[in-house]
């Protein structure tokens, strides 16, 4: 698994790590059952504190994208949330709601933003979970 972090981003380091884990699951990159590097393994790859990375892995198990088990790792769970939901859709509304918000302030017309979302759809997997096939 390749990661990459960008130390001059406003975003924090952990969140990076945790998008681009949940992007790679997005993308059939990592499947059900995958392991993750250790927690030493990302944090020495990447050149982080290993507390950054345990703060990432924390998040992606609190968002059930993970479990970590006692001496083994952290393994992709399957695709899903254990999210109610009327709570997942609230929280897709609001995370529309700042994409087109964004978008609209850096002056894209309709017609625009709608394909740069299908585009985006198209490498991600919303059908089924597993590796995209090659």
């Amino acid at each position: 698994m390749l990661i990459r972090i960008d130390p001059q981003s406003a975003e924090p380091i952990f969140e990076q790590i945790v998008f681009q884990v949940k992007g790679a699951i997005a993308r059939g990159d990592l499947a059900q059952g995958d392991k993750l590097p250790s927690v030493r393994e990302l944090a020495r790859e990447v050149a982080v504190n290993p507390n950054t990375v345990i703060r990432a892995y924390e998040v992606l198990e609190k968002d059930g994208v993970v479990v970590r088990r006692q001496g083994a790792g952290c393994f992709v769970l399957g695709r899903g949330s254990v999210l109610k939901d009327g709570e997942r859709r609230r929280q897709l509304d609001g995370l529309m709601k700042r994409t087109l918000t964004e978008a609209f302030h850096l002056g894209f017309k309709a017609d625009e933003i709608r394909k740069a979302l299908e585009k985006g759809m198209k490498g991600l997997r919303f059908e089924r979970g597993g590796r995209k096939s090659s």
